[in-house]
């Protein structure tokens, strides 16, 4: 089979290195990759053993002549299929694109964020199928009017091989600037209002104040990175709560946190959960959006609801006052990591979109 990707993503984290994985797959598979993303993008360079990468200039949702340079690569390049992996104009842009060469389109849905009635009605009609990484986004999907025949589900995937190593705690502590011997709670997200870092800020008094060598570290860039940091310095944060910035270096890290915490507002699935829970960490996490498919409450971590810093608090507090607890929900993850996120399940589910196509 021969497919034409489509990824408007500029950095390798979230949804492009699933759209990565996914490629690798497919190749192993015996089948042809193209992929469409913006000039310069990290994706660019990673993809090039496992397809033919064609980088074009992509404004995001404001820059109709992508469907115009999609239409010319489509009519170009023959594939059997076009499959729409993020929303950045692609979803819009990459569906006309499709249509007008008469070629079956896929558009893959990694977020949970609401959308009018109308625009569903609009937009997905461009698509003849739609595939959610969740079950959370997919009942969000058809509540908003999608035709359920329409849907499918492939969830995302995680190496779990990559996050299943030893703690080298001296290295991770030199790295992050923290004592070895610190307890440790990290935060992997992007620094947007929506993954909830305001909420945990909240709820931190109290477990500072019981827990005198607690770390707390964040993970990510973001539009909201200067406004957290100053909040930090306001309230005498700063030598307790740490702005580390995007990594490229997880595998190393996450193995080495006591707790991940992740309070988002709203969320497809969450990648770092799935990364988290290879790395044998326990996760405290809101019940929201497609969280619950990955943190599985009792099982590899306890769920909150969302924006409530009290219980949020309260769950942290009884995780890090708790070693073989935690112990326990970081050995019950990486089992479940095993069994239903694993990157073949994620290329087979897909796969058999395709052939429903093809």
């Amino acid at each position: 089979m021969r497919i034409l990707h489509v990824e408007g993503g500029r950095h390798l984290y979230g949804g492009s290195f699933q759209v990565l994985h996914l490629l690798r797959g497919l190749a192993a598979r015996g089948h042809e990759n193209l992929l469409a993303c913006p000039r310069g993008c990290a994706l660019a360079s990673a993809a090039e053993p496992v397809a033919e990468v064609h980088d074009m200039p992509m404004h995001g949702d404001v820059d109709p002549l992508m469907t115009a340079r999609l239409h010319r690569l489509i009519r170009a390049s023959r594939p059997d299929l076009v499959h729409l992996h993020s929303r950045i104009g692609a979803d819009v842009m990459g569906g006309l694109a499709a249509r007008l060469a008469r070629v079956p389109v896929i558009h893959t849905r990694r977020v949970d964020n609401p959308e009018p009635r109308w625009l569903v009605a609009l937009k997905y009609r461009l698509h003849d199928r739609v595939i959610a990484i969740s079950e959370g986004i997919g009942r969000v999907l058809v509540g908003e009017g999608l035709p359920p025949a329409k849907l499918r589900l492939a969830r995302s995937a995680v190496d779990f091989e990559s996050y299943a190593r030893p703690c080298d705690r001296s290295l991770v502590a030199e790295r992050l600037g923290v004592e070895p011997d610190a307890l440790l709670i990290g935060v992997v997200a992007q620094l947007i209002q929506r993954k909830g870092h305001a909420v945990l800020l909240d709820a931190l008094p109290p477990l500072l104040d019981a827990h005198p060598d607690l770390r707390v570290v964040f993970l990510g860039q973001g539009p909201l990175a200067d406004p957290l940091r100053e909040r930090i310095a306001r309230e005498g944060l700063a030598e307790r709560v740490i702005l580390a910035g995007f990594r490229d270096d997880l595998d190393v890290l996450l193995p080495c946190f006591d707790l991940i915490v992740h309070p988002a507002l709203m969320e497809g699935l969450g990648v770092s959960l799935l990364q988290a829970a290879s790395a044998g960490v326990p996760i405290v996490a809101s019940r929201a959006g497609g969280i619950p498919e990955a943190v599985r409450h009792g099982e590899n971590g306890l769920l909150v609801p969302p924006g409530d810093s009290a219980a949020l608090g309260e769950a942290i507090g009884s995780l890090l006052s708790g070693p073989e607890r935690r112990r326990e929900l970081g050995d019950a993850g990486r089992a479940l990591m095993v069994r239903e996120f694993s990157i073949d399940a994620m290329v087979e589910a897909n796969l058999a979109v395709y052939r429903e196509l093809v």
